[in-house]
């Protein structure tokens, strides 16, 4: 980061407003991306599925470019509940239609080459696009306590105000832009603005190792197009707390950055 750049985030650190959410949900899975083929969970929530159910509750974007104006960092994670694991065998569906392919069948029926979701093989014993069964070691009843604060990609008093203030009022109000989930989509969350945060979180203490971060540049303003970009920090549960460093930092291993 630039010196100027650097001391306009220091300046908007001293009145960002940090916000705790409280969330729950029968179960939750953030699969390690090592364990990808059977699901295996980390034992909480990473910082980029936090960031989601914030994003979840309220994202601005530019009027411009269409663009986010600004994200969530996750700050601290904390355990309400104890880590624990469950075993569940699953239907996923090997691949999904292309919005590319949809335009193309849209303008030609003609060309119309389904997905069956059921299909195994064809009538020449082809192995065909359908569902896998696997197994997933997902996680029981987790709760936690997530605090975050809002980045502005470019630092304005005002916008801030009217993002943190439309963050409060509809996390307050339970409202959300869609349903938040744990991981999973069909890991639904529940989610409150926690108003009681002195209740102590689960004595759990654990050295995760290398945890994923994220898996978009968070160092700019992205399109739902743009292409992975993985990030990765060293975790340590502490007493049922993971602090989180900021992104820009160097605890955060990024591409191309050794």
């Amino acid at each position: 980061m630039t010196q100027e750049l650097t001391q306009e985030r220091s300046s908007a650190q001293t009145t960002m407003q940090t916000f705790t959410l409280e969330v729950w949900g029968d179960y939750g899975c953030f699969t390690r991306p090592e364990l990808k083929v059977e699901r295996f969970s980390y034992p909480c929530i990473t910082p980029s599925a936090a960031r989601n159910i914030f994003d979840a509750i309220y994202l601005e974007f530019d009027k411009e470019t269409g663009r986010p104006a600004h994200r969530w960092e996750i700050t601290r994670i904390e355990i309400l509940e104890p880590v624990r694991y469950v075993a569940l065998m699953r239907n996923e569906v090997k691949e999904k239609i292309s919005v590319t392919s949809v335009k193309k069948w849209m303008k030609n029926p003609a060309d119309l080459s389904p997905i069956y979701a059921d299909a195994t093989k064809d009538e020449a014993g082809t192995d065909m696009k359908g569902r896998t069964q696997r197994q997933t070691m997902a996680l029981k009843s987790p709760r936690y306590r997530l605090h975050g604060h809002a980045v502005l990609y470019r630092e304005n008093h005002e916008l801030r105000q009217k993002i943190e203030r439309s963050f409060g009022r509809r996390a307050g109000r339970g409202q959300c832009i869609y349903q938040p989930y744990l991981g999973c989509r069909e890991f639904a969350a529940s989610f409150e603005l926690a108003q009681d945060v002195s209740s102590p979180p689960t004595p759990h203490t654990e050295d995760i190792g290398w945890m994923l971060y994220d898996v978009f540049d968070l160092s700019r303003a992205g399109t739902s197009s743009d292409s992975s970009r993985v990030s990765l920090f060293e975790a340590s549960i502490q007493n049922g707390v993971l602090n989180v460093p900021q992104y820009d930092s160097d605890a955060v291993r990024k591409p191309g950055v050794v």
